[in-house]
Order: C-alpha cells, then sequence, then structure tokens
C-alpha cells in the first residue's frame, strides 16, 4: 500500500463531509484530525495572516493579524471542546501543541517594545491620573516577508508538526482534516500543501438547505437559509469555472452515488486517494441521506429550486 498525501475535505456543510471524513480516517494509512481544528482557513488564521505579512503588509495590519492569530491559537483553540469533550491540543499532543505555538512566535516577529498606555482619568500625559505609575502594553514589530514562500514553509511546518505528529503516534503516515468551508480556500490550502487532495463531497442542494435550517449555527427560515448558502454555491461555482486544476489532486464525489454503491463508490474513493480499498465500518446508507425528501411541500420546494436557479444543474443535480 502507498503513502497517501495529506487529505482535505471539503463542502457546503451538511452535504456528508463528517461523514466521509470519518470514513477516511478508518482507513489503516489515514488518520483523521477528530475535530474542525479552525485555525487554518477561519478568519484570524493562517489564511488571514499569510495576507497580512505579505500582500497587505505595514505595520499596523500585519500586528493585528498576529494579534488575532495568538488569540486563536492560545485562546479559542484550546478552549473549545467537541462533542466528546476533547480540546484540539488534546487530539493533537498538548506539549506538541504548545512546543508548536511557542516556536511559531519567534519566525513571524522583527521586534518588541512597550508602550506607555494613555493615562485614565484626569491625568496628563506626562504623568499617571492616580498614585499608580502608568502602564504599558507589549507591542510587536511583525516581520514583513517579501518571499511569500518563506511565510507559507513556516506555516506548513506548524501544520505538518501538529497533524503529522497525531498521525504518527496513531501509527498512519498522512492525515484528513475536515472544515465544510476549505471548499472555498483551496487555493490557500494547496499553497500549504500542494501535494494534497481536496475531497469535494456533494448533496442535492435541497436536502443540504432542509438539513441547514435544522442547525442552531443556521437560519431558521427558508428564505434566511438561501441567504447564507446562495452566496456559497455561487462562490464555489464561479472558482471553478476559472480554476486551473491541471496537476491537482481534486475530485468531488455525491453523497447520493456513495449511498447507492456504496462497496464500489468506497474502493473508486480509496483509488483515488492513492491507497488499496479497506471495509470501513462506517459507509453511507440511502435512507440516511433521503429522510429529507419530504420535509417540504410542492410549493416550497418548488420557490427553493426556483430560488436556486441554476446551481441544482450546475452541481449535477435534476
Amino acid at each position: 500500500m502507498s503513502s497517501p498525501s495529506p487529505i482535505f475535505v471539503a463542502g457546503t456543510g451538511r452535504s456528508g463531509t463528517s461523514r466521509i471524513a470519518n470514513i477516511i480516517g478508518e482507513h489503516p494509512l489515514i488518520h483523521r484530525i477528530p475535530m474542525e481544528t479552525k485555525f487554518i482557513i477561519d478568519p484570524g488564521g493562517l489564511r488571514d495572516l499569510a495576507d497580512a505579512l505579505t500582500a497587505r503588509y505595514d505595520p499596523h495590519v500585519g500586528e493585528d493579524a498576529l494579534l488575532r492569530l495568538s488569540d486563536f491559537l492560545t485562546v479559542r483553540v484550546p478552549g473549545r471542546r467537541d462533542d466528546r469533550g476533547k480540546t484540539v491540543p488534546e487530539l493533537v499532543g498538548q506539549q506538541r501543541y504548545r512546543d508548536a505555538v511557542q516556536q511559531l512566535w519567534p519566525q513571524l516577529i522583527a521586534y518588541t517594545f512597550d508602550e506607555p498606555a494613555p493615562a485614565e482619568g484626569f491625568g496628563d500625559a506626562d504623568r499617571p491620573a492616580g498614585p499608580f505609575g502608568p502602564p504599558s502594553r507589549r507591542r510587536v514589530v511583525p516581520r514583513y516577508f517579501s518571499d511569500r514562500g518563506e511565510l507559507v514553509a513556516i506555516l506548513r511546518n506548524l501544520v505538518d508538526t501538529l497533524f503529522g505528529g497525531a498521525a504518527a503516534d496513531a501509527g498512519k503516515p498522512t492525515w484528513c482534516e475536515k472544515t465544510p468551508f476549505n471548499l472555498l480556500c483551496m487555493e490557500f490550502l494547496w499553497e500549504l500543501f500542494p501535494e494534497a487532495t481536496i475531497v469535494h463531497i456533494k448533496r442535492h442542494p435541497v436536502a443540504v438547505l432542509a438539513s441547514h435550517l435544522a442547525q442552531p449555527w443556521a437560519p431558521s427560515t427558508v428564505d434566511g437559509a438561501l441567504d447564507y448558502l446562495k452566496p456559497v454555491y455561487h462562490r464555489w461555482l464561479t472558482w471553478k469555472s476559472s480554476a486551473d486544476l491541471t496537476g491537482r489532486r481534486y475530485f468531488e464525489v455525491k453523497a447520493e452515488d456513495l449511498a447507492a454503491d456504496w462497496p464500489g463508490q468506497r474502493r473508486a474513493l480509496f483509488e483515488r486517494l492513492g491507497v488499496d480499498d479497506f471495509a470501513t465500518p462506517s459507509s453511507f446508507q440511502s435512507h440516511k441521506l433521503a429522510h429529507r425528501n419530504d420535509q417540504f411541500d410542492g410549493e416550497t420546494r418548488a420557490f427553493i429550486e426556483e430560488s436556486l436557479g441554476k446551481v441544482i444543474p450546475e452541481m449535477g443535480y435534476e
């Protein structure tokens, strides 16, 4: 069995991303990072930092990006737990996570200094307002990377240390990470890992919308869900129409096709990932995908289909 490249799973959300990531992670050569780590593509993460220290650089933009990344990696990521009560540091190794984050900052910062904080109350600029000395705050001068590739290599090393280390702990040579909106960030993911495979799992857009209505983090009305999802579809379709995928490891799969012929589709899935077939404990099942088929009455479904316009056929559905 060959050693596969890193894998990113993408989709609209509620399209089967978790299921297919779990299945991929059941393969003996691939370790699934068990929760969405968020810090690669989300606002304030590595993607924002890469722009702030290169094309968008000025000292204030760079410092703001570093502040947001610091909050992301030291507060938000360690403070968020999955449904089993685990955090990302616990899942990739707490000491490994701590060491990797601490080693990151010296590579991104050119200089640090203390800036006196302005006096509060009625104090003058050159003396404190009360009996205590004026506080100060730590400031940083971020590095400017004229060679974006140098910065990307630093960021790649962070991800590889965390995810690759977790895979090694599990006795597997590579890893799979799932975040639905990887769908809209493929160019950056390939910038980090040019050899990566991106798996885009699709589901009928009406079923995707129906499932969004049941989620606490999504709009609870049909109109709201349409406003949430239509830009996602349109942005991806616009990217797809102009993207040069020559030499890229990318493929799309429909959840419905996986369920209709699971053994055959599973073999094809693993073949495209560059590994031998493996009988995974998990699978896709048609009855679990069809339970939302009757969620809308005919009039509502017709309204949704009309509102989505060309999205449905362009996603490969009727």
